[in-house]
Order: structure tokens, then sequence, then C-alpha cells
């Protein structure tokens, strides 16, 4: 009797931990870590908390973990929902990590600290601002002047401001591009047609959207790839490049619809 008590708690707490390191997993792929991160993190969580052996499956959509304590094998699925890049969740989970390797941390209060991680958000007013400040810098190391560096920021602030708005409202990632692509294309190219920008260099059309080039999806992509999550990897480039597509799609309406030069 006393047998089967002790490894029915034994089970309990192997399903406990067994939740815990899939959630450790689903955040830190939900929120932009590469995939050999999200494996090689939810692996030291579970042997933190007592498990022999941590193994996980990770896709594009999907995490698949598996815990085996006392030759015991317990696994679980969990389905990934994108919710957009933020390093502080990854290294608030992190941070949790380490604390459970040292013994700072049982079960219990991991749980409670994965759930009270809240995604760090800045001021829209704040993103605006800087996005439009580094779109005018690059125009200005690009041989544009201040005339072409003023247009920048001017279009790329609006395009920020558009972007925030169509990702509040959930709009699908390829249509918020291309969007997103068609204002700042719009604006950046009717302003040039200005008396007062009619001499500023054409280099403001190009850096007017660097702010939609996707070169974190791109960097996880490569990462993933050579480390060994190919499928991942794979997953990621295309959608990547599906953004790219979108946008470009979105500057080549711009320019028909207006009539605008192509870039200098």
């Amino acid at each position: 009797m006393q047998a089967s008590i002790t490894e029915s708690s034994t089970a309990s707490y192997q399903r406990e931990i067994t939740r815990l390191c899939i959630e450790c997993a689903l955040l830190l792929l939900q929120h932009g870590a590469e995939s050999m991160l999200v494996e090689l993190l939810s692996a030291r969580l579970g042997i933190a908390l007592g498990m022999d052996n941590v193994e996980s499956s990770i896709s594009a959509n999907a995490v698949v973990l598996s815990t085996i304590s006392k030759g015991h094998c317990l696994t679980s699925t969990r389905k990934n929902t994108d919710r957009g890049i933020n390093m502080h969740v990854v290294t608030e989970v992190q941070h949790i990590v380490i604390m459970a390797e040292h013994r700072l941390l049982d079960s219990s209060l991991v749980a409670k600290r994965l759930r009270n991680i809240k995604p760090l958000r800045y001021p829209r007013w704040l993103m605006i601002l800087m996005v439009a400040l580094s779109c005018a810098c690059f125009s200005k190391l690009n041989g544009g002047g201040w005339d072409a560096s003023l247009v920048t920021l001017l279009a790329s602030g609006v395009a920020m401001a558009v972007r925030q708005t169509l990702t509040i409202r959930q709009t699908h990632p390829l249509l918020n591009f291309c969007c997103t692509a068609f204002v700042a294309t719009s604006i950046s190219g009717l302003l040039l047609k200005l008396a007062w920008f009619s001499h500023a260099s054409g280099v403001a059309m190009a850096a007017s959207i660097l702010l939609l080039v996707p070169g974190f999806p791109l960097i996880n992509a490569v990462a993933d790839m050579f480390k060994g999550h190919v499928n991942t990897g794979l997953a990621r480039w295309a959608m990547a490049s599906l953004l790219t597509l979108a946008t470009c799609i979105g500057v080549v309406i711009a320019m028909s619809v207006w009539g605008l030069q192509g870039w200098a």
C-alpha cells in the first residue's frame, strides 16, 4: 500500500515537472528564442527539478517534450502560437532556470514565476520615435542629406504607427507588412516630389522601409539550421522570405499608384 502511494506521488510530481518544462519551452519559442536554446533550457529545468533526462522535439508550430524519471517516461505536446519577439521574456525564463539549478526555487516557485512573466512593452510613442530616428540615421549614413533624413524620419514614423495599429488589431503579418511598406513608400515618395525636398536623395525611400527588415527571424533561421534544427530553421526562413515579399509588394504598389521613381 505504501509503495503504491509513493509511486502515485512520484508520477504526480513527474507530471508537474513535465508541464513546467514544456511551459518553459513554449514561452521561449513563442517569443523568438532559437530552437537550441529552447531545447537546452527546458532540459536544464527538468534536470534541476529532479528528472533523469528531458528530451524535446521542436517544430515551427508545436513542441513535443518527454521527461524520464526512474525508468518512467511522460510525454506532453503543446501548440505554438507566435507572440512576437520579446527578449525580456527569454531573459526572465533563463533567470528562472538558473535559480532552479542553484536550488533557490522549487517546482511550485518555478510555476509561480513562469505564470507571472509579462512581456515588456515599451510605450508606443517611444517605439515610433526610436524607429524613425534609426531609419533617418541609416538614410544619413548612406549618403542622404539632412533633407532626406527628415523625409525618412516622417515616413518611417508614420509607417511604424500604422504597423503598431495593425498589430494591435491582429492583422495577418503579411498584410501588415504590405500595408506598412505601402504607407512608408507613399509618404517618402510624395514628400520627395515637393519643392522643399526636390533635391533630396532618393535613398530616403529605401531607408523608410528598413523597419520591415525581418533580421531577427533570418538570424534565428540560420542559427537553427547550423545547429541541427533544419526543419524549424527552414520554416522560419520561409516566413521571413514571405514577409520580405509582402514588403516588396507594398513598395511596388505604392510606386505604381503614385508614379514614383525608382530608388536612387
